[in-house]
């Protein structure tokens, strides 16, 4: 995958969000971390879809997993109409990328550079560049 020079990649899962920047370039991506944004919790509905009585009845509906991953998308979004990123590469498990994508809104679908939908939110940099490259 082609990561721009200086774009931002989020590393979402459903309890952790990291923000990186690529300072390297297209195909060499090298990483440095800017900021793991404390986010407030406060779109639940994003659940709601997942509430079936299977679910509910093991516990799995796990809906602050996915409340957090509304948020990510909602504090990227204000970023993203704020002007201040211009590309973007969403890293994040598949449960998380799909109710991530439920909130984008336009501006920062313009500036997704790309996705990539695995779990990389504890791995080191390193993992993470590599993944880039082969994605």
């Amino acid at each position: 995958m082609k990561c721009p020079h200086k774009a931002h990649i989020a590393l979402v899962d459903g309890e952790r969000f990291v923000l990186l920047r690529n300072e390297g370039q297209i195909f060499e991506p090298k990483l440095t971390k800017l900021a793991e944004p404390s986010l407030e919790l406060t779109n639940y509905s994003a659940g709601v879809k997942h509430q079936d009585k299977a679910g509910q009845m093991k516990g799995n509906t796990q809906l602050d997993e996915l409340a957090h991953a509304a948020a990510a998308a909602e504090w990227l979004n204000s970023k993203a109409i704020a002007g201040e990123m211009d590309d973007l590469v969403v890293i994040a498990d598949p449960k998380t990328l799909g109710e991530m994508r439920r909130h984008y809104h336009v501006e920062l679908e313009n500036r997704l550079a790309g996705e990539i939908d695995k779990a990389l939110t504890n791995e080191p940099l390193d993992r993470i560049e590599k993944a880039l490259v082969s994605a």
